[in-house]
């Protein structure tokens, strides 16, 4: 009973108004096809596949889930019928290379194809979107010869890929993985190891399934620096790109998983596998975070698609529920009751969800626009610059969205009452399928740490120096000091946004001095620093919606009430949301001696 209809009218009003999509695409010569009229065509047919063909399949894979068989593994009912589609609607190969088949349009129009399709089905959505970061891998650090063979049919579609980093004892911590690699004579090398928790690394959708696999050589560093990257197929593959015997990768079983049922989340074991190494020797790791960055921003997608999909079947659900009165008086008074979307509880979480979804669109659309720049930097000064911001947000992306797109899936359920409860609904299934969201790709405290630990303290805060700078610049161009009746209506997003930029940076500096007495400190504050930085962030985000909002009211336009509900969205965050940095800012600054004073042994049951 799930609904959902492709928020176009978001998506454009974010294209044309707050970012100026058309104003970046013309600015390259690599992206200048991407006009308006064809963004509009792609988005018309993507919004009807997703709503047509992935949408009846969400709660259906979910209730089917994958089957396992001695090694093989059957996706659910529809699923593989919907990839032929996919496959055969050039889907795959949108904002890919055109040298490799692919039509060659900008990654930030993938991106929105994404999200799309992972809120219409996050779980049919992860089989082809876990290819997309081996791609970029084998793009990146691949030979020549690499990328002809393997990225012609990943662009295709016709074969998927996967990362296979984590194993039995080791996730995040990958210093302790124990794949080995050996030499053959030929140059191809021999994997052998165990992997787990990967994602859609055995299906039925596809012939050949390309793993990128981390591995030691013999005699490699200890640690981290010595891990190298492989490419392993699924069925080994002659030099023109023709199928030949299994490889000796094996499914040893598929994970029974609170949700996301229909995405097959497998135990691959290599067993001499034969691969091929990509990148140089012991620089695995450096190779894969072109992967991770990928998969990273690809999973803060998840927040946003789990509070739109919740977002859009609560409101339908508001405004149907009858349940008691209105506290002001009867507001349909021809019904046995009021719909409960005129109580302001019911309200606040609507809100709260509608903040976070439209919100998130627009913090992950910025951060697309920085992934095309890189893209097609034409200086390594102009990578770096675009590469440095994106370090910087891909954490608070990943970690802030994720949570609150979780969330808002909770929401989504107590709007529903106990009826949420019931799977015939679909809502549960949405805080099922969304709750994996803040673990993988790194938990919300390892993506924490990373902001804090490497990205705050370690550059003494250069790129939120930046990134401030830019805040700064907006506020002030649209600060009271206008005759523009506009931005002067906009000093109420202004004054607490610059505020709160102000302190953001004040608490930076604060908690690097902290951290020099106590590095405690930096695992006590991370989590509540990177929460903190995400309401800000989001805060910059709706204030330049209601911006680029007050100046389309302010001309002859249609739809003025899509106008007015943006700058009312944006006073509810700056009133109701944004004020949760006061109590993050106290709890992230407060000494960790209250959570280390316990010993071991008295935190252990008495």
């Amino acid at each position: 009973m799930l609904s959902y209809k492709a928020p176009i009218t978001d998506i454009k009003f974010l294209f044309e108004d707050v970012f100026d999509y058309y104003g970046h695409y013309n600015q390259h010569a690599e992206f200048s096809e991407a006009t308006p009229d064809l963004v509009d065509a792609i988005l018309q047919e993507c919004a009807k596949f997703c709503e047509n063909e992935l949408l009846p399949l969400n709660q259906s894979g979910d209730k089917e889930g994958c089957t396992f068989d001695n090694g093989k593994v059957s996706t659910p009912k529809g699923f593989k019928a919907a990839y032929d589609m996919y496959v055969q609607g050039g889907w795959q190969s949108l904002s890919h290379p055109v040298e490799h088949g692919g039509q060659g349009l900008p990654p930030s129009l993938g991106m929105v194809k994404s999200e799309m399709m992972g809120t219409a089905n996050w779980s049919w959505a992860m089989y082809p979107g876990l290819s997309h970061g081996a791609m970029n891998t084998v793009q990146t650090h691949g030979s020549d010869e690499q990328k002809e063979l393997y990225l012609t049919r990943l662009t295709e579609g016709t074969w998927t890929g996967t990362m296979c980093l984590t194993e039995p004892q080791c996730g995040t911590d990958l210093g302790q993985v124990k794949t080995k690699a050996e030499l053959n004579d030929d140059g191809t090398y021999n994997i052998t190891g165990t992997k787990i928790f990967i994602s859609a690394g055995e299906h039925d959708l596809t012939d050949n399934i390309i793993h990128i696999v981390l591995a030691r050589l013999p005699d490699a560093p200890k640690g981290t620096r010595g891990i190298s990257l492989f490419i392993v197929p699924k069925i080994q593959v002659d030099q023109q790109g023709n199928l030949g015997e299994a490889n000796n990768v094996t499914c040893g079983s598929i994970e029974d998983k609170m949700g996301i049922k229909a995405s097959a989340t497998a135990v691959l074991n290599f067993d001499n596998a034969n691969g091929v190494l990509i990148g140089p020797e012991n620089k695995g790791l450096e190779c894969m975070f072109t992967f991770m960055n990928t998969a990273r921003v690809g999973t803060a997608l998840q927040g946003v698609c789990a509070a739109e999909l919740a977002y859009q079947n609560s409101l339908i659900y508001a405004k149907e529920r009858l349940s008691m009165r209105s506290l002001t008086g009867k507001k349909y008074p021809d019904q046995v009751a009021d719909p409960i979307i005129v109580h302001p509880d019911v309200r606040k979480m609507l809100m709260t969800q509608k903040a976070f979804s439209e919100g998130g669109r627009a913090m992950i659309y910025y951060t697309a626009m920085l992934v095309d720049d890189i893209e097609i930097a034409k200086t390594d000064e102009e990578r770096k610059t675009a590469d440095d911001r994106l370090g910087f947000i891909t954490p608070i992306l990943k970690a802030f969205l994720t949570e609150i797109g979780l969330e808002s899936a909770n929401h989504g359920l107590q709007i529903f009452g106990g009826h949420g409860y019931i799977k015939e609904w679909g809502m549960e299934q949405i805080v099922r399928d969304t709750r994996i969201a803040t673990l993988y790709e790194g938990t919300t405290g390892i993506q924490a740490l990373d902001l804090l630990g490497r990205k705050i303290l370690l550059t003494r805060g250069k790129a939120l120096k930046s990134f401030s700078k830019e805040i700064m610049k907006f506020c002030k161009t649209n600060s009271i000091i206008s005759n523009n009746p506009h931005k002067r209506q906009m000093n109420k997003f202004i004054w607490a946004l610059s505020k709160n930029v102000a302190n953001w940076q004040q608490y930076s500096l604060r908690l690097a001095l902290k951290a020099k007495k106590d590095r405690d400190i930096v695992g006590s504050a991370s989590v509540d620093y990177l929460m903190y930085s995400g309401y800000i962030v989001m805060a910059y985000f709706w204030a330049k919606m209601a911006q680029s909002a007050y100046e389309k009211l302010a001309g002859e336009v249609e739809n003025r009430d899509f106008y007015r509900s943006k700058i009312k969205t944006a006073e509810f965050y700056f009133e109701r949301i944004l004020p949760r940095t006061k109590s993050l800012s106290k709890m992230m600054m407060a000494s960790p001696k209250t959570l280390m004073q316990l010993d071991e042994e008295l935190l252990s049951f008495l």
